[in-house]
């Protein structure tokens, strides 16, 4: 299993593919230890992907003496891809903090950067995404995980699709079951989220920029994500209408595909 002695901690990753160099990042989770199938069909065969378990997460270790923010997990991956010898590199941000480290990373080392992909992102908490953020946490502390996992699955995904997946979402290898027992380092990410902002600093990212509004997405949907287009010179926004905070069901992967790799063939 590789791993990297990164920025003061132990960082498991994994590199899929070939091609073009691109990294997927996406919420409080991992796409390593058999997860890349969740990543979006196709993309390993146009592009080689690394991905990698945030600090806590999988196998990368942690130091809980450190102060948890989104600098402090961008500069992960940037000494990461220096590491590795990367440049030009895709960042794919996917629903989450994954996009907020794709910003930090393109504002601090823009010869790293070749593109930028954000879903489900922001570029500062407002009052609701605050407490609402603050709010899964809670649930987590105080009421457990699997709590938290309903909860945030609720919020997360098309009534329909709960409906006939709810079986699959929930429980012990459901979604975020990272988490599972991990409550530290949900805490440390959740308080990173919380403490993002990049709004006065996002018309110095000069990567071409996708910014993808999901039109029914309750805790990330366009009220935080069209501030990133309208703040990133000549960033490209596309609206998704039915697709809530996670891209799932056959028709929504196969839309979502289109829009990618449409945008990262023009750069």
């Amino acid at each position: 299993m590789p791993t990297a002695s990164i920025n003061n901690h132990e960082m498991y990753y994994e590199i899929h593919g070939s091609g073009a160099p691109a990294v997927c990042m996406g919420g409080w989770g991992t796409y390593c230890h058999g997860n890349a199938k969740a990543l979006a069909r196709g993309l390993t065969d146009q592009h080689k992907v690394l991905v990698y378990d945030y600090r806590g997460i999988g196998n990368s270790t942690d130091d809980p003496n450190t102060t948890a923010s989104m600098r402090l997990y961008a500069e992960d991956l940037i000494q990461l891809l220096d590491y590795l010898n990367w440049t030009n590199v895709h960042l794919i941000g996917l629903v989450g903090m994954g996009c907020c480290i794709g910003q930090e990373v393109a504002i601090n080392r823009p010869d790293l950067v070749r593109s930028m992909v954000n879903m489900g992102a922001w570029a500062s908490c407002d009052q609701y995404l605050f407490d609402q953020l603050n709010l899964f946490r809670s649930v987590h502390r105080d009421s457990g995980f699997l709590t938290f996992q309903e909860f945030v699955c609720i919020y997360s995904f098309l009534p329909e699709f709960y409906n006939e997946n709810k079986h699959r979402l929930l429980g012990p290898d459901g979604q975020w079951r990272e988490l599972k027992d991990n409550y530290g380092t949900h805490e440390r990410l959740v308080e990173a989220c919380l403490t993002h902002d990049t709004m006065e600093r996002l018309e110095s990212i000069q990567a071409p920029t996708l910014i993808i509004h999901a039109a029914k997405d309750m805790v990330t949907g366009p009220r935080t994500t069209l501030p990133l287009e309208w703040g990133i010179n000549g960033a490209e926004g596309v609206t998704m209408k039915d697709v809530a905070h996670v891209v799932a069901g056959k028709e929504q992967k196969i839309e979502f595909c289109n829009i990618l790799f449409s945008f990262l063939a023009k750069h």
